[in-house]
């Protein structure tokens, strides 16, 4: 009876060993493609690969004026999904499609985990203005949508405020108004892959160009002011 507790006690210990190696191991190649990720993105690679932050910016906050999207804190594994994408030509881009199709598979998820990593920038706010009019179109779109005509409020899917919802529906706040624009004429064009449920293209379809420029102007307006930009990045 004295020894009869040793076994169950030595096969507790060998499985807490093992399950901690285990988790090691994972943590361990968590950080080698953190790396792998950080060096693509800050260096680029010797096949030809130019370093992300030369357009997307050195901390991944994008670049309005040539309208680069921001990819801080966007979701790795949408972020991993898009490069395939790109890989593979169901999402076109003259820009991105050589250098995604350069990059391994294991490239594309790190530096896809890297830019997830950072923080978002500072002076995105997270909520949406509570008095709209239907004369404010973006934000009306945004926010209320067209349910007459079948066109949800974007937030129903990309959240409040735009920022984002799991690994499918991508933030917009902050993003530039060029980049959005490009991106709905894009699914109109049948330029990027329909995405979950293949909604955005019905969704485009029942937009104008003028909806698209003004609720592409509304979610690459959302900024706070430089006070509440401070207590905003302090809850990020």
């Amino acid at each position: 009876m004295g020894n009869s507790g040793k076994p169950k006690s030595t096969r507790v210990f060998r499985i807490a060993c093992v399950v901690t190696l285990a988790l090691g191991t994972v943590v361990t190649a968590q950080a080698d493609d953190m790396m792998v990720g950080k060096t693509i993105a800050t260096q680029g690679t010797a096949k030809g690969v130019a370093a992300c932050i030369s357009c997307h910016g050195a901390k991944g906050e994008g670049n309005a004026a040539a309208g680069f999207p921001r990819l801080a804190g966007v979701n790795a594994a949408y972020l991993s999904e898009q490069l395939s994408a790109f890989a593979g030509g169901e999402r076109q881009s003259t820009i991105m499609q050589p250098f995604a199709k350069l990059l391994s598979s294991n490239g594309r998820s790190a530096v896809a985990l890297y830019f997830s990593s950072l923080p978002v920038p500072t002076g995105i706010r997270g909520d949406d203005n509570p008095s709209v009019k239907p004369s404010d179109l973006g934000a009306w779109i945004a926010t209320r949508g067209r349910w007459d005509q079948g066109l949800p409020a974007c937030v129903q899917c990309h959240g409040p405020g735009g920022v984002g919802v799991g690994t499918v529906f991508p933030p917009l706040a902050g993003q530039p108004a060029i980049y959005i624009e490009n991106q709905l004429h894009g699914w109109k064009k049948g330029m990027r892959p329909p995405g979950p449920m293949a909604l955005m293209p019905v969704v485009v379809s029942k937009l104008s160009d003028a909806d698209i420029t003004a609720v592409a102007a509304y979610y690459a307006g959302i900024a706070a002011s430089p006070t509440s930009a401070a207590t905003v990045g302090s809850k990020q």
